[in-house]
Formats: structure tokens, sequence, C-alpha cells
């Protein structure tokens, strides 16, 4: 793997984010968005507290149509295109296409959440947060937001179409919050092991998520984020691979 080829890769990638109409489009709709649902659905004054809690507690339904709109033309559109099989003409392998477009990705991303800072501010000016826990709610943020573009990337590299990658990676994401989400896990107590439903509660995004955002970074938070990011890359690799040789 040759990190010169990846970071030209991202350095293009990232070019193409910055002169793209839909991505200033999918920035401004997230700050809308995450606004709104802060402060008018989340009663964020009402509250009188300085925390931002309810500005984090949005993220994983605000991401879960957000960034597989973002990520789903990651590979659709080079299949659609045609032009997957002459990237895959040039001196570059596979996986470092994958590193280089989850990255460059996952920064837009990043870029975008950056760009809610005056929420921050706001929070200040009102009280006396807890600055740890709102940088440790960004890292969670950050980690959830790649976790479903990892997912996206994946769904992208098996259709050419992205609207059919749009719906899977939304239905496996929305997979990924209801499988820890009490009200199910309550309903299978009768008849399954209590053991088997803590494994299946574990690979919720929301259990991780919430324990970060508290404040708490733990190393079985931050490697379950990981482990996802990089099972699905690696599946992406496995799909474009079988699409080479094929």
């Amino acid at each position: 793997m040759s990190f010169r080829n990846i970071k030209a890769l991202m350095k293009s990638e990232i070019g193409s984010y910055m002169v793209s109409p839909a991505a200033y489009v999918f920035v401004i709709i997230f700050l809308l968005l995450s606004g709104s649902f802060t402060f008018l659905l989340g009663g964020f004054f009402q509250s009188g507290q300085a925390t931002l809690s309810v500005f984090f507690m949005w993220h994983p339904w605000l991401y879960l149509f957000m960034v597989p709109a973002a990520g789903m033309h990651l590979w659709s559109e080079e299949r659609r295109s045609g032009t997957l099989e002459l990237l895959f003409t040039m001196p570059v392998t596979p996986f470092e296409c994958i590193i280089a477009k989850f990255f460059a990705a996952w920064a837009f991303i990043a870029v975008g959440l950056f760009c809610t800072f005056p929420v921050v501010l706001t929070v200040s000016y009102l009280g006396n947060p807890d600055f740890g826990a709102i940088m440790t709610g960004y890292l969670g943020s950050i980690l959830m937001a790649g976790s479903y573009l990892a997912i996206t990337g994946f769904t992208s590299a098996i259709t050419r179409s992205q609207v059919v990658s749009f719906i899977i990676s939304v239905v496996v994401c929305l997979l990924l919050i209801f499988i820890g989400w009490p009200p199910i896990t309550n309903t299978l107590v009768d008849w399954a092991p209590r053991g088997l439903i803590d494994f299946f509660a574990s690979l919720s995004v929301m259990s991780h998520f919430e324990s970060i955002q508290r404040g708490v970074i733990d190393s079985r938070d931050l490697l379950y984020y990981f482990s996802v990011i990089g099972f699905f890359l690696f599946l992406t690799s496995i799909t474009l691979k079988n699409h080479r040789s094929g």
C-alpha cells in the first residue's frame, strides 16, 4: 500500500467535493437540520442547561439519511459510468482507492460537522458547559459518521444504482440503531438467552455513542467503531476485487 497514491487520490477526491455544488448544498442542509432539531424540536433553550446533549441526540438519526446521501455515489457512479475499469488500469490498488475515497468523504463530513461550531459558542455564552463532554461528543459523532459511511461505501460497491445504494445503507444503519433499542431487546427476553441479547445490544451504535457522548472514552467503544469501519471497508475491497476479476 502506497501512501503517496492514497494522498494523490484523496487530493483529487477532495478537489471534486470543493467544486461540486451538491457538496455545498449538503453542508447547508446538514447545518439547517441540525440547528432546527436542536433549537426547535429539541427544546434547547427550554432545558435551561448548558449542555449539547440535545444537539448530539439527533445525530444518529440525522446521519441515517445524510451520510448515505453523501456516500452513495462513491462506487455506484464509477460502475455506472464505466470509469471503475479505467481506475483499475492505473498504478493503484483497489484498497488504495477504497481508503482514499473513504477518508476524503469522511473529511468532507467532518468539515460539515465542524461548521456547527456556532452551537458550541452559543452554549458557552449561555453558561459554563463541560467542554470535555463536548469534545468527546464530537468524537463519537464523527466516528459514528465514519461507520455509516463505511457501510454506504460497501452498498455503493455492490450496485450501479445510487438510489439502491442509499436505500440499502439506510436499512443497514437503521438496523444498527434498533438492534440495541430497549423496546426491541425487551421483546426478546422471553425466548432468547440474556447473553445473546446483550451481544446483539452491544452491536448497536447507540449504546457506544451514548457512552462517548457522556464524556467517557472507553477503548471498547473506540474498538467497536473502528471494527465496523474496517469490516465494511474489507467487504468493499472483496466486492471490488471480484468485480475486477470478473
